[in-house]
């Protein structure tokens, strides 16, 4: 099996937001169904997954991810899922299970016969550092799952995992904030193709005493995730004001959702299954606009 890249000069970069990721599903579909291949795709928590079935351009795998799960409750989350101590998203079965029981398995023998690179970002809790990792940690199928379940582990919402020692969070949680643009300017790129899982114009605000307090009970102790928590929104509205100057400055393409239908929590198939659809029209609608601004 030969797979090749055909876009070289620009990064293809994947924002995270939990299933608002079944919008953007349809824009990473669209790339396939139009043989668009970047050489380097970069992603974190939600992008992250986004990244890996990009790169293994199973079609199917790239829709059903944040879809298909929905039918797997309480296996794949929810309340029960929480009350069983599994968390809200149960992520053993979500990253793992689901494709060791064929659920929804990964072309692992496609993923790393693309030539494409790759960078996904994690949160090491116990030193607050931002961690990226790329394909030489990713040598079989489960490491690679275990990497991308690392890079998208919501503190209070699903377990942990250690990677290498280190107990690791969502990536969100690090540098960018949840933006991945840091990581493809890392890499050397001067353009970069951004999917975002949030409307144009979107900011985040501090949090309440509320949240504060809130994030301190599921920080359990662990300061270095407490203020990560509590300064993400600003770090967000910063990174996102560094994306606009570049999109200002035609070094940056953005699909933003014209209209976002779900929340990051959502696991109603139906309305999953409409976001999907209304992402992968717009995505259609956009795709001749990215593409002249590619070939610019």
């Amino acid at each position: 099996m030969e797979l090749k890249s055909n876009v070289f000069n620009c990064a293809l970069c994947f924002e995270g937001g939990g299933y608002r990721a079944s919008y953007t599903a349809g824009f990473a579909n669209v790339l396939l169904e139009n043989r668009v291949y970047f050489d380097f795709v970069c992603g974190i928590s939600a992008g992250a997954s986004h990244t890996v079935d990009y790169l293994s351009r199973d079609q199917t795998r790239v829709r059903d991810a944040f879809i298909a799960l929905a039918d797997q409750r309480p296996k794949a989350g929810g309340v029960r899922s929480m009350l069983m101590g599994h968390g809200y998203f149960n992520a053993d079965y979500d990253y793992v299970g689901a494709a060791l029981e064929g659920y929804m398995p990964f072309d692992f023998r496609a993923f790393a016969a693309n030539p494409a690179r790759l960078a996904i970002q994690s949160f090491e809790a116990d030193t607050g550092r931002t961690v990226v990792w790329d394909k030489s940690v990713m040598g079989a199928a489960i490491p690679m799952m275990e990497h991308v379940r690392a890079s998208s582990t919501l503190p209070g919402v699903m377990k942990p995992i250690e990677v290498d020692g280190h107990v690791m969070y969502d990536g969100g949680l690090g540098e960018g904030a949840g933006l991945p643009t840091h990581m493809a300017e890392d890499a050397g790129f001067e353009r970069l193709v951004m999917v975002c899982t949030r409307p144009a114009g979107y900011r985040k605000v501090a949090p309440t005493n509320r949240e504060l307090r809130l994030y301190h009970v599921i920080s359990h102790g662990n300061e270095a995730v407490e203020a990560a928590l509590a300064t993400r929104w600003q770090r967000y509205n910063d990174a996102m004001d560094h994306l606009e100057r570049l999109e200002r400055e035609g070094r940056a393409w953005v699909f933003r959702p014209d209209v976002m239908p779900v929340r990051s929590t959502t696991i109603d198939k139906p309305k999953l299954e409409e976001s999907y659809a209304m992402g992968h029209e717009q995505a259609e609608r956009d795709f001749p606009r990215m593409m002249e601004w590619l070939r610019g």
